[in-house]
């Protein structure tokens, strides 16, 4: 458990801002007054949890890697930072939908019924904790490695040749 460290931080990091942000979204009305308004500004969440997970590589690579990390390194560690971050999303969402907003469900269900975009059974089957969960895990795992992919690539940084490197000695 000692070398996953910094991803179990990390998947904890990731958990508290999704939280705040939460806390965000219902503090702006974006889950009763301004509802309609909601998928558009909860999608720019993913700019936030892409420069975690930027930050999470970079811790890695400099804490453990020793500023170097191979794209496989920097891909495995993503890998558990996502699997840390599904394991904590049903907790996540149980606490926003039962703590922080806990008329949502209802607000989104009766918005999708008047805007027509489902019926009630539809929508109440839709939006609810269960499905919110199953949602949140899966999403949280597509998306994650598709994020630890990119990071691993943009962080990777492989170990300089010493016969490479201007105005180093070859070790001997």
């Amino acid at each position: 458990m000692r070398k996953y460290r910094i991803e179990i931080k990390w998947a904890i990091i990731f958990s508290v801002v999704m939280i705040l942000w939460m806390l965000g979204e219902k503090f702006l009305g974006l889950h009763d007054e301004y509802i309609a308004d909601h998928s558009f500004y909860t999608s720019f969440f993913a700019i936030v949890a892409i420069g975690i997970y930027l930050l999470a590589l970079f811790d890695k690579r400099k804490n453990y890697h020793n500023g170097f990390m191979s794209w496989q390194e920097g891909f495995k560690s993503g890998a558990i930072l996502t699997a840390g971050i599904v394991i904590l999303s049903p907790f996540v969402q149980l606490l926003i939908i039962q703590v922080i907003t806990p008329d949502y469900f209802r607000n989104i269900t009766e918005y999708s019924v008047e805007a027509g975009e489902m019926n009630r059974e539809e929508a109440e089957l839709y939006f609810s904790l269960k499905n919110y969960i199953m949602q949140s895990m899966v999403w949280a795992a597509i998306t994650g490695l598709i994020t630890a992919a990119i990071a691993a690539l943009i962080l990777r940084r492989k170990i300089p040749n010493p016969n490479q490197v201007k105005g180093t000695t070859p070790y001997r």
